[in-house]
């Protein structure tokens, strides 16, 4: 510091004038007013006693530096204890450093570099106020109006002009001391301040440093995450630049990035209650799914997070992720090595300096006179005390000897940011040397041109170098002044390892390689455990977001005929196609028929082939006993054709269950009806021609029109051609063809969904086919009910009126079993077989009732199948008269023995 006279009034106005102030006839600097205010205030450290402790190292030019060489004091004292490993061990590699630089002859060669190097007592304010030693040179002062109380001019040393600053540790000193350095445009190099708002250009535009900012930190923290498939994490600071701006970049990174979210960010305070880690372990408990914490916070935070976690029986629960606080260091985890098995931490990546080691081990009280502080470094250190004058020694504490050995008589690990601290200081001396090689021209010593360093120069000089550093990588800056990111990430392993501890698994240099395979978890676990708020969704699921998190949802299956379009829709197949099953996509619906080996098939098919047969039987009787009375008597004419109608019945039957096509659909079109047209209209003729001839004989004598075969197939063939004629028109219309109909079969289970392959023929359209027919048979029915008083000796009426009868029966039956089935999955198999069974059990009715008596008794009876003696129209009228009125008499309806037979020749 400045050496002033001993006369107050003299002290007094050289502490002003060294700071710039020239009495009262000098004017001040509005931009220093709140500095010397710092300075000069009660409150302050210098007011307090503390006069501030530095090394000074001569040199032509000379470097700051800051050091955190004591830690923060209890309140009302700024220092504390002493801080071996980042006080002392980076104050010395900067030593040691300068050393190397001074003895190089290819680096700043005929100029040795010096140093005032400061303790920054690990406080911002406290730091901010040691600070102001390096910007006194750059004070202009005015000594024209200052004179001591003897009226003589006082006696200032010049302070030395500090061109550059190693320094400072902590990010928030770094900040606090960047805000003046800049004004006076003093650049500032930092070997370990990592917060992300000092690569803000603007505000700290001469500050640059040798490591990464927690920017990139956090970026690689991210990758980590998303590399081991987390989604959902929380994350844990300890309240305060570090902690708290770290978990800023780690959140901003992450949003820009996509695809993880915060559970919650909690934040550790300064000064934690008792019970504040517990409710912190409990905060993170009710987002128990997001195991994974990315924690940014002090050594021992992260030692008290770690036993509340243990206190809480959580052991192995949560995955955390911690910042180069953390790093590869054996105090956070301490007795708590349980808990923090499989943490994977981040650390810049670094080596050790064997020059380092060796300089430092072999530092002694003899050799090392110059660092102010080494003394009380070795009483720590060697746990030993000196002896002062007039100082008496502890008892309790043994004498130092001075012949003690460090790494020899007392452990010693080199701290990890030295090589950082010796980077620092070789980035300035490189970009000092290619401004002496610019300015000078190879001209030895600090020329005119250097003399003073101008600091803006000097910092582009600075953000210029490239060079390798100390532990062979790399050093250069970015336009911010950051160096570039690179990280060794490790991890904490304890099973299946020989001896418990930190393993490298991965680097990171701007984009991530970490190897899964080498990581291991609680119990010695492989797989990766999920840190995630929602599992995948399963195949045929969709995402239903969570309102606010993205990285929350709920699955819902894609249900019905829904597939899976993508992760977040669900969308319907089309209509001939169902979902696969597990609903990725969708597949053709199969397309089905009635098959001849189905049981509903076979049914229909047997009764067929009987009735066929039957039916065949008959007409090879018939034909052969064509010219017996008993086929005469039938009508022979109307029993071919009404036979043919029965055949023709039992034969769609097959039509009906053979696969569909544009020919079986036509047959199906024009024979689902004719037959039973056929066979009713038949049938009609005949009652109706039996009708007319008995009440034409209660009026006259006289025979009806049209009573001949060849009338009666007349009348036959005119009601067939109504339904052929309909069935062409039809053709007309709408020309037979198949379709595939997806809706019949379509229950609420894809699985059973089936395509029908049928002819275009709907359920109405089938009704109406067979409408005409019904037609027929109802009307054939009124008839055979008119005619039910003939007596059945005298003709078929009463056998028509029974299959009549029977026949409406069946189809009474069939209506509700046909349209009753329209829902059911089975519809097409009940549908079809119920129609061609009904229209079996019709024509066996028609069969069974017409002509199995007349075949019996044509076959097993033949003396009744003779000629009776033919009767007049006259005579048969009046005995069928006269038996009618017998039978109403006596209520008899079997009366009369005598058989007569109408003369079917008339």
């Amino acid at each position: 510091m400045s050496q002033l006279p001993t006369s107050p009034s003299c002290h007094w106005h050289g502490m002003l004038w060294a700071f710039g102030w020239s009495g009262c006839h000098s004017s001040a600097w509005p931009r220093l007013l709140w500095i010397m205010w710092a300075w000069l205030s009660p409150g302050s450290w210098a007011h307090q006693g503390t006069q501030p402790h530095s090394i000074k190292i001569e040199g032509d030019i000379t470097l700051g530096g800051l050091f955190p060489v004591h830690s923060r004091g209890p309140p009302g004292v700024p220092c504390g204890e002493i801080k071996k490993e980042k006080g002392i061990h980076r104050m010395e590699a900067m030593l040691y450093a300068l050393d190397q630089i001074n003895s190089d002859p290819e680096v700043l060669p005929n100029i040795t570099l010096g140093a005032r190097i400061l303790d920054t007592c690990s406080r911002d304010t406290y730091a901010l106020e040691q600070s102001l030693t390096f910007v006194q040179a750059l004070i202009q002062k005015d000594t024209s109006d200052v004179r001591c109380s003897n009226g003589e001019p006082p006696i200032i040393r010049k302070p030395e002009r500090v061109v550059g600053v190693i320094g400072a540790s902590a990010s928030s000193v770094s900040i606090m001391v960047a805000n003046v350095l800049r004004l006076f445009e003093i650049p500032q190099i930092s070997y370990a301040s990592t917060a992300p708002e000092l690569s803000d250009n603007n505000r700290y535009d001469f500050f640059s440093r040798v490591v990464p900012p927690d920017s990139y930190q956090a970026q690689a923290m991210v990758d980590i995450v998303k590399a081991m498939g987390w989604n959902y994490v929380s994350t844990l600071a300890s309240e305060g630049n570090y902690g708290e701006s770290g978990v800023d970049a780690f959140i901003q990174i992450s949003r820009e990035a996509g695809g993880l979210c915060i559970a919650q960010s909690l934040k550790i305070p300064r000064e934690p209650k008792p019970g504040e880690f517990d409710k912190i372990i409990k905060r993170l408990m009710e987002t128990s799914n997001a195991r994974g914490v990315i924690i940014f916070a002090n050594e021992d935070d992260i030692k008290r997070v770690l036993e509340a976690a243990k206190k809480a029986n959580l052991t192995g629960h949560f995955l955390f992720v911690g910042s180069d606080s953390w790093g590869a260091k054996n105090s956070p985890i301490l007795d708590q090595e349980d808990v923090a098995e499989g943490a994977v931490t981040i650390l810049p990546k670094r080596a050790s300096i064997d020059g380092f080691d060796q300089y430092f081990t072999s530092r002694s009280l003899e050799n090392n006179r110059r660092n102010i502080w080494f003394a009380e470094f070795w009483e720590d250190d060697f746990r030993c005390k000196l002896t002062r004058p007039g100082i008496k020694l502890d008892s309790d504490k043994k004498k130092c000897t001075g012949e003690e050995r460090i790494g020899r008589h007392s452990p010693y690990e080199q701290e990890g940011k030295v090589q950082f601290v010796i980077d620092a200081v070789y980035a300035m001396a490189h970009a000092l040397h290619s401004m002496h090689l610019d300015l000078c021209a190879g001209a030895a010593g600090v020329c005119d041109k250097m003399d003073p360093v101008e600091g803006r120069m000097l910092l582009k000089y600075i953000r210029a170098v490239s060079f390798n550093g100390s532990a062979g990588t790399g050093v250069l800056f970015n336009e911010n002044g950051d160096a570039p990111g690179r990280y060794d990430i490790f991890q904490f392993q304890m099973s299946n390892t020989t001896s418990p501890g930190y393993r490298v698994i991965g680097q990171w240099t701007n984009h991530l390689r970490l190897s899964i395979e080498e990581m291991q978890w609680s119990g010695g676990e492989r797989q990766v455990p999920d840190s995630v708020c929602s599992f995948p969704c399963n195949p045929g699921e969709r995402k239903k977001m969570v309102k606010g998190v993205p990285c929350c949802w709920h699955c819902e299956l894609c249900d019905g005929y829904q597939f899976q379009a993508d992760e977040f829709t669900c969308e319907t197949c089309p209509f001939d196609m169902r979902p696969t099953e597990n609903r990725t996509g969708c597949r053709p619906t199969p397309i089905i028929k009635l098959e001849w080996h189905s049981p509903w098939a076979i049914i229909p098919v047997f009764l067929a082939i009987l009735g066929i047969l039957a039916t065949l039987s008959v007409v090879v009787t018939f034909i052969r006993f064509n010219d017996t009375p008993m086929v005469r008597a039938s009508g022979r004419e109307l029993s071919y054709v009404l036979l043919t109608g029965i055949f023709l019945i039992y034969l769609i039957t097959f039509l009906m269950i053979a696969e569909p096509g544009p020919t079986v659909c036509a047959f199906r079109r024009l024979l689902l009806g004719l037959g039973m047209c056929i066979s009713y209209s038949a049938m009609l003729t005949k009652t109706n021609r039996i009708y007319r001839i008995f009440e034409q004989g209660k009026k006259s004598v006289t025979p009806p029109k049209f009573i001949s075969p060849t009338s009666q197939l007349v009348i036959t063939f005119i009601l067939i051609s109504v339904q052929v004629l309909g069935v062409f028109v039809w053709f007309g219309v709408v020309p037979p063809h198949t379709i595939i109909d997806y809706e019949e079969l379509r229950p609420p289970n894809p699985e059973l969904a089936r395509g029908i392959l049928k002819c275009d023929m709907s359920d109405l359209s089938l009704i109406s086919c067979l409408s005409y027919s019904l037609v027929l048979m109802v009307t054939c029915t009124v008839y055979a009910v008119k005619s039910r008083g003939v007596p059945e000796t005298f003709n078929e009426a009463k056998p028509i009126g029974f299959t009549m009868y029977t026949t409406c029966i069946v189809w009474l039956a069939f209506v509700p079993i046909f349209f009753g089935t329209a829902q059911s999955t089975e519809k097409m198999y009940i549908q079809t077989t119920t129609l061609t069974v009904s229209m079996s059990l019709s024509a066996s009715v028609s069969l069974g009732m017409l002509y199995v008596p007349k075949v019996y008794v044509i076959i097993f009876h033949p003396e009744q199948n003779v000629q009776k003696r033919k009767r007049s129209f006259k005579a048969v009228v009046q005995a069928a008269t006269m038996s009618t009125r017998l039978s109403q008499k006596s209520n008899d309806k079997q009366n009369g023995e005598t058989k007569i037979e109408p003369d079917r020749t008339q």
